[in-house]
């Protein structure tokens, strides 16, 4: 028991040190039972910086007379900065790589390239853009309940990468991804599959009404997830730490606009 307890608290550390900017300056033990945590902890991590996200988003709207606009651009930033970046990094070489029609190799040389191509500085104005316009939109439909679906975003994006690492090859022997893939385990399909069981329980105890709007993020999530992966294999060979980025932040960027499609047509 206290040996699971310490692998989930190294874990969750490793996590929030790799992928987000909480600064955790500890050196942390990074064996395979604590990476194998890691990647079980990947949804929890997500849980967490939705938590961040949806209370920075309630204290705006109850406790401040910001505009819409300000309060989407202050949750467009933190969702940046509490990120470090990092899968945005990931976004941008991807783009660039995967744009480029160039054949695998030269594609991977591509994104181990450190300057910024024009596809890269294309595709990450859009995807920015996107995604304000989508938090300016939710905002201003919001209710109590789009605090709910809000943690579940970033939930579903670490979800999707920890998946993954788990089921998919590495493009190379080298890198974050096959660093990480050591602590793959099978037994990540009973704990992940726990996670979604046990939220969808306790929305349906909050909200019944609310479960069909869970079902269908979780619907999106196994189809889009499906299908970025088959694009992953086929353009890259596998999974790599930047392709990891780009298909979080692209999943997260599907289920915001999943979202936003739910306030017009599900919970107006």
């Amino acid at each position: 028991m206290l040996t699971s307890l310490r692998g989930i608290l190294f874990g969750m550390a490793i996590n929030l040190q790799f992928f987000t900017s909480i600064p955790i300056k500890h050196e942390l033990p990074m064996t395979r039972f604590y990476l194998s945590y890691a990647l079980r902890t990947f949804p929890l991590l997500g849980l967490l910086q939705g938590v961040i996200y949806a209370s920075i988003l309630a204290a705006l709207l109850c406790l401040t007379s910001f505009s819409t606009v300000s309060i989407a651009l202050v949750l467009w930033l933190v969702l940046i900065v509490l990120s470090g970046g990092i899968h945005l990094d990931g976004f941008i070489d991807t783009s660039d790589a995967y744009f480029s029609y160039r054949d695998l190799g030269k594609r991977l040389e591509i994104m181990q390239d450190p300057r910024v191509g024009a596809f890269g500085v294309l595709a990450i104005v859009v995807f920015l853009g996107v995604r304000f316009v989508m938090l300016y939109e939710i905002i201003t439909m919001a209710n109590v309940w789009t605090y709910v679906l809000v943690i579940l975003v970033p939930f579903f994006g670490k979800m999707l990468m920890g998946s993954y690492l788990q089921l998919l090859p590495t493009a190379r022997d080298t890198g974050m991804a096959h660093f990480f893939k050591q602590g793959a385990n099978q037994s990540f399909r009973v704990v992940y599959g726990a996670y979604v069981i046990i939220i969808g329980i306790v929305i349906g105890l909050l909200k019944m009404e609310l479960l069909s709007s869970y079902i269908i993020l979780v619907s999106c999530t196994l189809i889009t997830g499906y299908i970025i992966a088959g694009k992953i294999k086929k353009h890259f060979g596998g999974i790599s730490g930047d392709t990891l980025g780009a298909s979080s932040e692209g999943m997260e960027l599907v289920l915001w606009i999943v979202m936003w499609l739910l306030h017009f047509f599900v919970m107006a």
